[in-house]
């Protein structure tokens, strides 16, 4: 069952030993640790859904509280599905830029991205001390998002081979079946990707395993990566998950957040 306080959330081991110095903290939120109520019960942070507006806030207060930091701190763009990076160094403003990753070298600011079955995507340079976050859903990632916030960061000081990144909660293989069309969206850009997709029960449908196409862009852009091994719909009492959404016929979803900062 959920229940209000503290938010616990998930840590990479592949981060944390990356940041074993301390001074960079990070963490894949689950649905633990909010007020929301009714089919966003729980730490429901996403501004785009229909839930009350103050229980959005207060549980985006918890996870910028998580960090030591005030809700005006926490900087997530209005997200598009695509390949664009931001670079920040302030808060935004009441327009929130359209994009799909964030990159920072500025401490205290809490940057994340958004999910219900997408994969969020935390990246840390801890030599150079800066961060990013990506909302790598299949249109993202197969557009480039990853390799784009790859270069932002590079371009403000960061190494690649110093680069570790970890891909959050996101829909697993089992449960991510998709029609022929999204099948050749893939074999399009490359006809090696037909490697991701396997067998469905349903004629012309097929499997498509998200987590492994991520790390493997990951790696392929030359950065160390892991998953943490948490399907989105699978785990209800954790995780927001659009497709199970979809599947049941309800009205909204709630999104859980992933988000880092440089801390000191």
């Amino acid at each position: 069952m959920l229940a209000d306080g503290r938010p616990e959330p998930i840590e990479s081991p592949l981060l944390g030993s990356a940041v074993a110095d301390g001074g960079i903290r990070h963490g894949f939120f689950t649905r633990i640790g909010g007020v929301s109520g009714g089919i966003y019960k729980g730490l429901n942070v996403g501004m785009g859904s229909d839930d009350r507006p103050d229980d959005i806030k207060v549980n985006r207060c918890r996870v910028a509280g998580w960090f030591g930091q005030t809700d005006v701190r926490l900087v997530t763009p209005h997200q598009i599905h695509s390949p664009q990076v931001v670079v920040v160094s302030e808060p935004f403003g009441k327009e929130r830029p359209r994009a799909d990753a964030v990159v920072t070298a500025t401490p205290s600011l809490v940057i994340g991205v958004l999910t219900a079955d997408c994969g969020p995507v935390l990246f840390v340079d801890p030599e150079a001390r800066v961060i990013g976050a990506a909302h790598a859903g299949w249109r993202g990632a197969l557009s480039g998002v990853l390799e784009e916030t790859i270069e932002a960061m590079v371009k403000l000081g960061a190494r690649r081979d110093a680069i570790s990144a970890a891909l959050g909660p996101s829909i697993s293989r089992t449960h991510y079946e998709v029609g022929p069309e999204f099948v050749e969206n893939f074999r399009a850009v490359r006809t090696e990707n037909e490697r991701y997709f396997s067998p469905s029960a349903k004629t012309h449908h097929a499997m498509f395993d998200l987590p492994a196409y991520t790390l493997d862009r990951l790696a392929a852009a030359g950065v160390s990566a892991e998953w943490t091994g948490h399907c989105t719909y699978a785990d209800e009492d954790r995780f927001f998950s659009y497709r199970r959404t979809t599947h049941r016929g309800e009205p909204d979803y709630g999104r859980q957040i992933a988000a880092i900062a440089i801390t000191e």
